[in-house]
């Protein structure tokens, strides 16, 4: 006999007593309450519990069991871009990531485990980067930390400084308050190095434990501080052709600045793009997860002002701030000028991403563009894209290594002026 049959029986016998006793005269309701305390506290707590883990399933958007159901063959990347361009038919189309599947590491199938766990969980590498101190027209001082290709026989040192012409340069811009020193920032400087690349991550000023030297802070649309920083690096390595990755907010700041001029750079990459700040700050405010990012991001930009509170204090201008918040947003975000952009540019964004929503991707404006390539996801959260059982390699790093590879190597570099030939499409 089940337990459901004895649970029934006994209520029945029960009910039987308690008519027999008060001469029928017996609320339903008395009686449904009784027969539920007669129910163990042991299947309450499997209820609860079942409850809790389909809650939790949803709110976190695991998809472990679609990839299961696709016996872990991950999705297709999806390309938009003009596929008739130079720029698909001569680097993209040669990528064999970006015409291949990405699945995400098992035990991490949920886009915010992989956003939450990004800094704790990719594999870093010990290394030393050689910092050189930039300082800007204003005064400010900008955090260039190197890290030189691995080979030591492709450069040579003079003085103090490396001299690597033949060796391509990569530019990383970080995140809204990242820095050199953070875990995927330094496992892409590594992996890049390893293969072959010279890489310097220019920090934000303030950051990268430089305090703030001129009344100026960095913002999501602040692109004079990279304007300088290229610059600089084409002056000073005149025969190394320059390629830049920009992620999250440092991406925004990337592409703003090449929809903005005629950026003496050969290629670039944008990861995780919020592409419009405007969109993205309404984002913000839809679900319970996107408000806990919110706030992760707000505790995050105190620390950075708590640093340098006399500065902050003395040029902040909070009330004039509050009332035009909706108009810098605009004049920040990057989709405003990417029809402009003049260099072989590859944007990866997950269709997941809990902190950038991918309905601020302007997929038409780049599909116009012959200088513009997207991949898109289905899975990958932000920044993140873990890949592999070990969950400690990031899978847009190698899609960014091939892509500058095959970039390098084609007819689209011109060496002689810094640009492509697309530049003339």
């Amino acid at each position: 006999m089940s337990n459901c049959q004895s649970v029934s029986q006994l209520i029945a016998h029960r009910r039987r007593s308690e008519m027999e006793s008060t001469g029928g005269d017996v609320s339903p309701y008395e009686l449904l309450f009784k027969g539920l305390t007669l129910i163990p506290v042991s299947l309450y707590l499997l209820i609860a519990f079942l409850i809790f883990l389909i809650f939790a399933y949803n709110l976190l958007e695991f998809h472990i069991i679609h990839d299961i159901f696709s016996a872990f063959g991950g999705n297709h990347v999806s390309l938009t871009c003009d596929f008739s361009s130079d720029l698909y038919r001569e680097v993209v189309s040669k990528c064999h990531l970006l015409h291949g599947r990405y699945l995400s590491t098992p035990w991490l199938s949920s886009p915010h485990l992989q956003t939450m766990l990004l800094h704790l969980l990719v594999k870093t590498h010990n290394f030393t980067y050689k910092r050189e101190l930039f300082i800007s027209s204003d005064g400010g001082t900008i955090a260039l930390d190197w890290l030189m290709n691995f080979d030591e026989t492709k450069f040579q040192v003079n003085g103090d400084n490396f001299v690597a012409k033949a060796i391509p340069l990569v530019i990383v811009i970080p995140g809204l308050t990242s820095d050199s020193d953070s875990p995927y920032i330094k496992h892409a400087a590594y992996k890049m190095a390893k293969h072959g690349w010279n890489v310097v991550i220019s920090n934000h000023r303030g950051l990268g434990g430089v305090p703030p030297t001129s009344d100026c802070i960095y913002t999501a649309g602040w692109t004079e501080d990279l304007r300088e920083v290229v610059n600089h690096l084409h002056c000073t390595h005149p025969e190394a052709p320059l390629f830049a990755i920009g992620t999250s907010l440092g991406a925004n700041i990337l592409v703003k600045y090449l929809g903005e001029d005629n950026a003496p750079l050969v290629g670039g990459a944008s990861i995780c793009n919020p592409w419009d700040i405007l969109m993205g700050d309404r984002f913000f405010g839809r679900g319970l997860m996107q408000r806990f990012y919110n706030i992760i991001l707000a505790n995050a930009l105190k620390d950075v002002a708590k640093l340098h509170r006399a500065v902050y204090a003395r040029i902040a201008d909070w009330e004039g701030i509050e009332k035009t918040v909706d108009t810098f947003h605009r004049w920040a975000s990057s989709v405003r000028v990417v029809n402009n952009v003049k260099i072989p540019l590859v944007c990866i964004n997950a269709i997941d991403d809990p902190v950038c929503s991918h309905e601020a991707i302007p997929f038409d404006e780049c599909r116009m563009n012959k200088n513009i390539v997207v991949a898109t996801t289905q899975h990958g959260g932000h920044n993140a894209f873990f890949e592999g059982m070990s969950g400690k390699n990031l899978w847009w790093v190698r899609v960014i290594e091939e892509y500058f590879s095959v970039l390098h190597s084609s007819s689209l570099m011109n060496k002689n002026t810094g640009a492509t030939a697309l530049r003339n499409n």
